[in-house]
């Protein structure tokens, strides 16, 4: 008898400290668990939320059109004839430089035409206040007799005043202010305004 009671005494007392310990175990589980999620859920959340409305804030609320301005021939005359041309701009000048880089680089299709020569760069672009700084490379100045030459500052003073036809447009060329334009000697009276070119420089 004293050997059974010895026996179920140790029997309940194995049963005993099992089972703590599988509640101790049990308890950290769950307590790392708990922890895990709490850590890591933000972080992805955060990620995934903020960027898609940054993206459509910007892009909606700083659309902006200006026009790019190609010549076509009418009654042996040209004429300056706009192109809209939408950008979503964040920075103040990138509308204008967008613009500038399409002009460039010459119209696509059409009966619209340009006399900027090709391979003309824009090597920088500035607003300040109600004035335009286009600063232009070298191949804006060869080529074409004097009716190309006045065209082609046509297609630049009106569209760097796109965005704002009273102001004042300087024309740059590798940096300095541009005074006399190609072998015909176009004298460039600068600043130049939609009102001074049409007065100056009928096409």
């Amino acid at each position: 008898m004293n050997n059974q009671q010895r026996t179920n005494g140790i029997s309940s007392g194995v049963v005993a400290a099992i089972s703590a310990a599988v509640v101790v175990v049990s308890g950290g589980v769950a307590w790392f668990s708990a922890q895990t999620p709490n850590n890591s859920t933000p972080d992805n959340s955060s990620q995934i939320i903020k960027q898609p409305i940054k993206q459509s804030t910007t892009q909606q609320g700083n659309e902006q059109t200006a026009s790019i301005y190609w010549l076509r021939s009418k009654e042996n005359r040209l004429d300056l004839v706009p192109q809209p041309f939408k950008v979503a701009a964040t920075q103040p000048n990138q509308v204008l430089e967008a613009a500038f880089k399409t002009l460039l680089a010459g119209p696509s299709e059409g009966t619209d035409s340009t006399t900027i020569p090709q391979g003309t760069q824009l090597l920088g672009l500035k607003t300040e206040n109600n004035d335009v700084h286009v600063n232009l490379s070298e191949n804006f100045t060869t080529g074409g007799g004097s009716t190309s030459m006045m065209g082609r500052v046509g297609q630049v003073v009106y569209t760097a005043t796109s965005l704002n036809p009273q102001a004042q447009v300087y024309i740059e060329v590798n940096g300095k202010l541009l005074e006399v334009l190609g072998g015909e000697g176009v004298e460039l009276q600068q600043p130049l305004t939609r009102a001074s070119f049409q007065k100056n420089y009928p096409l």
